[in-house]
């Protein structure tokens, strides 16, 4: 039996794209967190996330961006509450469309100049994106965040390619542990993924929260970015890729 082809989405907005009259749409919960940021660069990641959030989905059901809601579940937390433990108070974690988006599944990154929006339809989905940045400690980042087996091949590399790689394993990572719910409480290291110059797949999982079925790749930003994006699928996998001027078209309706 041949399975459907899952075809899930990736929206990117430049951080010039965030425009006041978009803070509308967020809800009060949303803003009030935005007023939290110092810098006016964080405001406009946090906004922009949130908007293309609500303007993408509305548009692929059909409704206003502010019917859209989401409930936020952190699965650690989720996984605290079944062995008894308390879980944490305040709401957090991976964003869930309900209302008239309930169904669709979603995941949201921003570094830099840039914002990432992944969506598809019944299937998890997590997507990371990571400025390429020199690091005083980048050994020390390394010996925290890469398992074993990446460590290795990641210090065969020469001292100019280490910087970009390692932000490499770390999109692949992060994307993987979003679309299970866990986000970076689930422990990088946990995750071995393929090593940046071979084509991205999940190598191995220790522990608890492994997904039965996985997809991953590299997304392309420029030289400047690396970032990846995961599904938990074991359907063929096309993503349909839109340009910033398509988010900004979306945005400014």
């Amino acid at each position: 039996m041949t399975l459907p082809r899952l075809t899930p989405e990736v929206w990117w907005a430049h951080t010039s794209s965030a425009m006041d009259r978009l803070s509308d749409l967020l809800d009060e919960r949303e803003r009030a967190r935005g007023d939290r940021f110092l810098h006016k660069a964080d405001r406009d990641r946090h906004l922009l996330g949130r908007a293309m959030a609500r303007s993408v989905l509305a548009e692929r059901v059909g409704c206003d961006p502010r019917e859209v809601t989401f409930e936020l579940r952190c699965r650690s937390c989720d996984d605290k509450e079944l062995a008894g433990a308390e879980r944490d108070s305040e709401p957090h974690g991976k964003p869930h469309p309900t209302g008239a988006a309930a169904g669709w599944e979603i995941s949201v990154s921003h570094s830099g100049d840039w914002v990432v929006l992944v969506l598809a339809e019944g299937v998890p989905v997590g997507v990371d994106v990571e400025r390429v940045a020199e690091s005083r400690d980048l050994e020390g980042l390394a010996a925290y965040t890469l398992s074993d087996t990446e460590h290795e091949t990641w210090k065969t590399l020469s001292s100019d390619a280490r910087v970009g790689a390692f932000f490499g394993y770390w999109a692949r990572k992060e994307a993987l542990l979003k679309a299970t719910g866990l986000g970076l409480s689930g422990g990088l290291r946990r995750v071995t993924v393929s090593p940046p110059h071979a084509d991205a797949r999940l190598v191995s999982w220790t522990g608890g929260g492994v997904p039965e079925a996985s997809w991953l790749t590299d997304l392309e930003r420029g030289e400047g970015y690396r970032a990846a994006f995961a599904a938990l699928t074991d359907r063929p996998v096309t993503p349909v890729l839109h340009p910033p001027s398509a988010t900004l078209d979306l945005l400014r309706r």
